[in-house]
């Protein structure tokens, strides 16, 4: 049993290395494209599929794709193509997934799926992958490399956000690091959003460095996350207090609160005057 998954490991390697100068497969003879199980979802958990048309001779071939290891983990390859793969290798934004047949065979023809790769989102937010390089290599070992430049995105949503009216708007603030959910699957999107809650979310969306100033609120405490983008709008001059002494963060936020926010931080941004 050994003997044999060592032969065909050198196999498969000697198939995916060699690049013979004997004539190459006709020029676009085959095509290559990408399909996508999902764009979005709540899981996060999507495939990906290769798809060869008018395939003459594929004996063996060697895939890779460009992605975002921080955003996102390869879960697994396949493929319906009898033969021996080699599980994905990853390195550092790069995975490259191999497979050959075995033997004195005729390599596959026609429009066929070559194999798929399963990748599974490790955050709430965008990303994409990119199919960078194909390598394939027909039965008499004659290679020939394509260059798909075939891309797809796909968005891990929040649970609690599937079909909600906000969905588009929340998933925006969220690409562009605003505003963040409760935990990992939830964003809460109909809980009433406290006074802390807001002026944080005012805080990121005008991207507010100066929180050097002496903190004016009690119940602001030391160290708590709302503390320093609390700070910062008091600096720039978006929030009052409840009182001198009191800003009453847990409180959910009135909308004429929020809109006296909201026209503050729009003369900020504008460097207008705005008078209270």
């Amino acid at each position: 049993m050994k003997r044999k998954t060592i032969l065909v490991t050198l196999v498969c390697n000697l198939c995916l290395s060699l690049a013979l100068s004997a004539p190459a497969f006709a020029e676009d003879a085959s095509k290559f494209v990408m399909t996508t199980s999902d764009n979005e979802s709540s899981t996060g958990q999507f495939t990906i599929t290769l798809k060869g048309q008018n395939i003459q001779d594929l004996f063996a071939y060697e895939a890779k794709f460009s992605f975002d290891a921080n955003k996102l983990e390869v879960v697994k390859a396949d493929t319906k193509i009898p033969g021996f793969s080699i599980s994905p290798l990853v390195k550092n934004n790069e995975v490259t997934i191999a497979h050959t047949k075995v033997g004195n065979v005729d390599g596959e023809k026609g429009d066929l799926d070559i194999g798929t790769i399963t990748f599974k989102a490790k955050k709430v937010g965008s990303t994409n992958v990119k199919w960078t390089s194909l390598k394939i290599v027909d039965h008499n070992l004659r290679s020939q490399v394509f260059t798909p430049n075939e891309s797809s995105d796909f968005n891990k949503i929040f649970s609690d956000l599937a079909g909600h009216w906000a969905k588009s708007d929340i998933m925006l603030m969220v690409s562009k690091n605003i505003v963040e959910g409760m935990d990992d699957d939830h964003f809460a999107p109909d809980t009433n959003v406290t006074r802390a809650q807001f002026a944080t979310l005012i805080s990121k969306a005008l991207n507010l460095k100066d929180d050097n100033v002496q903190n004016p609120f009690t119940d602001v405490a030391s160290g708590s996350w709302y503390e320093s983008p609390v700070k910062k709008a008091y600096a720039a001059g978006i929030i009052n207090g409840v009182s001198d002494s009191n800003f009453a963060p847990e409180k959910n936020i009135t909308r004429e609160e929020m809109t006296a926010m909201l026209m503050r931080a729009k003369a900020q941004s504008t460097g207008t005057k705005w008078k209270t």
